[in-house]
């Protein structure tokens, strides 16, 4: 039986078997709704729903509501039989604490009885799926942004940087802008996200942004509940908050200074081989015109070596970027399983959930 590849987002959690060069079968939300009873009388007014985040820029942060998502995904989704569970590889995001891996390691053997376990970096897995073991990637979720230089398979952690900022402060930032130009719609988050994802664009470079934020043409959307709404130049501060975080209000330089940053403080013999193979990974990163922005704001960088971006191969699917980390999983489980370099039952119950570090670098 094929291993089953993990890749647990902020937003969305991807999952199917270990076959690489195709999307994942199952994509669904990881946030959760949870219907409680309000009182002794149950009645459509009593029921609450309370939306439940299990992962929370990036991390696990709710492990029971974790085990059921993950629960629904193995037994439901993808037909896992109790009693006969197979090998699972999950992604690790960036710099994942110690206790976090061990408590994932626990769960699984203890709680769904996997019989053999591996997790590798989002970082690495995204660099195999564009077919490299040396570059740098640029990851921008829903939580967080995450820059991994990564040498021969392995990440360079000393220069690596993450930001808790990513794809949900875009949406707040855009739900700001959006009441402010339509104060009489009342905005639900959700709505935003859908506006976000249809509209949200990168202008050419700074100076086309200014012109765009006086002149930029209005469009007119329905919301499912009835409501119209008008949006124009909000749709390019979204992409233009990653080159210029002063929109988000903070006070960091633009995402690709960031990268160029990281990168300087590995080796020098090493710079080429990682900027000349950065790869762009995370939904955020499939912004209209973002990508073509970003290889400008590259062009105009104040590094010597200026960096460039890794193309995908021709057969993998064309939102690879989404689905990268996964992509790179399903790669990995092809040689990890069958060659015996997994956490096996029997590792596990030797050295416990600290063997994970052992075998899973």
């Amino acid at each position: 039986m094929e291993a089953v590849v993990v890749d647990v987002g902020s937003k969305l959690l991807k999952a199917g078997l270990a076959i690489p060069d195709q999307s994942p079968p199952l994509v669904i939300p990881t946030q959760m709704k949870k219907v409680i009873e309000d009182g002794l009388t149950v009645n459509a007014s009593a029921l609450q729903d309370i939306t439940i985040e299990p992962v929370v820029r990036g991390f696990i942060r709710d492990w029971d509501a974790m085990e059921d998502l993950l629960h629904h995904v193995l037994y439901s989704g993808l037909g896992w039989e109790m009693g006969n569970e197979g090998n699972i590889l999950f992604t690790d995001p960036l710099l994942t604490p110690k206790g976090l891996r061990e408590q994932l390691v626990h769960l699984l053997f203890e709680t769904f009885n996997v019989s053999g376990f591996y997790a590798a970096e989002q970082g690495v897995l995204s660099l195999y799926a564009v077919g490299r073991i040396s570059g740098c990637t640029v990851d921008i979720g829903h939580g967080k942004i995450d820059i991994a230089p990564v040498i021969e398979g392995a990440v360079h952690h000393i220069s690596s940087r993450r930001f808790e900022v990513g794809g949900i402060d875009l949406t707040k930032l855009l739900a700001q802008e959006l009441g402010k130009s339509n104060p009489e719609v009342n905005l639900k988050v959700s709505d935003v996200e859908r506006l976000k994802e249809k509209f949200s664009c990168c202008a050419e470079d700074e100076l086309d942004y200014e012109k765009l934020l006086h002149n930029s043409r209005k469009e007119q959307h329905t919301l499912p509940d009835g409501q119209v709404i008008t949006i124009g130049r909000e749709k390019y501060m979204i992409g233009e908050a990653l080159f210029q975080p002063s929109i988000l209000g903070l006070e960091a330089n633009g995402i690709v200074e960031q990268l160029v940053h990281s990168i300087s403080t590995v080796s020098s013999e090493n710079h080429r081989q990682l900027l000349e193979n950065t790869v762009l990974c995370g939904g955020t990163s499939c912004m209209t015109g973002f990508e073509d922005r970003f290889q400008k704001e590259c062009s105009l960088s104040s590094s010597a070596i200026r960096p460039s971006l890794v193309k995908p191969p021709e057969y993998m699917p064309e939102d690879m970027a989404k689905y990268s980390a996964w992509i790179g999983g399903a790669i990995l489980a092809k040689v990890v399983f069958p060659q015996n370099q997994h956490v096996t039952k029997a590792d596990y119950d030797e050295t416990g959930p600290s063997i994970v570090h052992k075998k899973c670098f």
